[in-house]
């Protein structure tokens, strides 16, 4: 999530290059880019299809030329009301200097509701999260930028079937 009050949408009408092929409401409905009155484009700041992928949907920009050699996207959103019901930030300036409040983050709800690539025929991917990094990513520029992120508390909840079924955390 960027949260940089300044930033603007890359996913626009004009550039849907910058946009996942469809967004996912918190209804559940699926809404594709090109449905210019029901698409979320402001809750998105890019998109980038993975490498290596073999079926991607047109129109499409592989804008990682670093990412590894196994099918890797990038999804980066903005600030926006379609997030903040699972405690995300809602709008221009939450979460950003001055804003002292705290955010309890359901990390889980909100990657349903993103796309992720997945190569047409396969069955449903099983995601794992095996690391949670939190953090800033810095972008230098001739002004230069300092930047701050604290983490003050962090639980990681694991649903009982999968507390049971015997695999280790430590």
């Amino acid at each position: 999530m960027i949260i940089n009050p300044t930033t603007t949408s890359w996913c626009r009408t004009d550039n849907l290059v910058s946009c996942p092929p469809y967004h996912v409401s918190h209804t559940g409905e699926k809404i594709y880019r090109n449905e210019t009155s029901q698409f979320s484009y402001s809750a998105y700041h890019l998109y980038c299809s993975p490498r290596n992928a073999n079926y991607l949907e047109e129109p499409y920009d592989i804008c990682d030329p670093y990412s590894n050699p196994q099918a890797q996207e990038l999804v980066q959103i903005l600030r926006h009301p379609e997030w903040a019901m699972h405690e995300y930030l809602e709008k221009q300036g939450d979460g950003w200097v001055g804003d002292s409040r705290t955010w309890v983050l359901d990390v889980g709800a909100l990657s349903s509701q993103l796309y992720f690539y997945q190569d047409p025929g396969t069955g449903l991917a099983r995601r794992v999260w095996s690391s949670i990094n939190v953090g800033t990513e810095i972008y230098v520029s001739s002004t230069g930028m300092t930047a701050k992120w604290f983490v003050r508390d962090f639980d990681i909840l694991v649903p009982e079937d999968v507390a049971s079924s015997g695999v280790s955390f430590d």
